[in-house]
């Protein structure tokens, strides 16, 4: 497939997926779990996944080296959605050292004892960095809200928790995101949508399968009665949240395969919208490289080329005008 064709392709899917700022979401009318999209087949869903990984990691190599941005990726989602699979397969071919995942479980007594959004701002990603949230800040205003007991142990002040808290916390957040937007941190918001069904049939097999009994406890079942408020509550955050600053994006996730490209596409465009660049050298350090090239070249020994790379290069390029 040719290079411009993949990039339109890639393109038109990720705009499908974006949540427009301002719009009312509805997700059961507006997002379907099962979408696949005719963009994409699955008889070339590996070649697109491996075309995603691929940009991933030239331009994740860029930002590093240019230093200046920052990447924070937010996975939202209910249990089973494919949020540890799709952090496999879509960062699997980057380097490990520039990519950090964090994953955030009930809050400790030293994190209930700061505001709800310290924990989360302690582990954000440095400039040339992406950073990974599996889960994330919005855990303060889908599973606290959804069981508003939890607000209880945040030890707010009663003026705090007067008037309406989950409005006033869409703004926070928003302000927060805009914050780190403006200092060079771009945001990444992927809610993984699955629908219930094929949530059930997951846990089943995570059931049902000795090698995936860890993954499963009673906690998943107690929280999938609260399937409806959930989604509620998916559709109020999707609505007040996504921003021109961050904006969500909503991943189908019943076809594994599909949530993958998916989740690749839009990574690789917020990169390749950001653009990181090698730094250029200044010209006496230019002429230092010269110098030490042209030392290191007459050290090859006999029958070596005396550049091995340059000569490599010229045969790809021959082969590659063969072809």
């Amino acid at each position: 497939m040719p290079d411009e064709s993949r990039a339109a392709r890639i393109a038109e899917l990720v705009r499908t997926l974006r949540v427009d700022p301002g719009s009312d979401v509805v997700l059961s009318r507006d997002f379907d779990p099962g979408y696949k999209s005719d963009l994409v087949r699955k008889r070339d869903g590996d070649e697109l996944l491996r075309a995603g990984i691929a940009l991933l990691a030239d331009y994740q190599a860029r930002l590093a080296a240019q230093n200046t941005h920052g990447v924070l990726v937010c996975l939202q989602a209910l249990d089973a959605a494919g949020k540890d699979g799709t952090i496999r397969h879509v960062m699997s071919g980057v380097n490990p050292q520039g990519v950090h995942v964090r994953s955030f479980k009930a809050p400790s007594t030293e994190e209930l004892d700061h505001d709800y959004l310290w924990r989360y701002a302690r582990q954000l990603p440095a400039r040339g960095d992406i950073g990974i949230f599996n889960r994330s800040h919005y855990e303060e205003v889908l599973v606290v809200r959804v069981h508003p007991e939890h607000l209880d142990h945040q030890h707010l002040p009663p003026e705090a928790k007067q008037g309406d808290v989950w409005k006033r916390r869409y703004r926070e957040i928003n302000d927060w995101e805009r914050y780190l937007s403006e200092n060079g941190f771009r945001i990444v918001k992927l809610f993984l949508n699955l629908s219930k069904e094929e949530q059930r049939t997951r846990f089943l097999r995570r059931i049902d399968r000795a090698d995936k009994n860890w993954k499963f406890s009673s906690a998943d079942a107690h929280e999938r009665r609260s399937w409806d408020d959930y989604q509620t509550t998916f559709s109020e955050m999707l609505s007040a949240t996504s921003t021109e600053w961050a904006p969500w994006y909503v991943l189908p996730a019943d076809r594994k395969w599909f949530t993958r490209i998916c989740a690749a596409a839009v990574l690789a465009t917020t990169l390749v919208e950001l653009d990181p660049q090698y730094p250029t050298i200044p010209p006496h350090v230019a002429k230092e490289l010269k110098a030490a090239k042209r030392a290191l070249k007459k050290e090859a020994p006999e029958g070596r080329p005396a550049d091995p790379y340059a000569e490599s290069a010229k045969r790809k390029a021959r082969k590659g005008a063969r072809s």
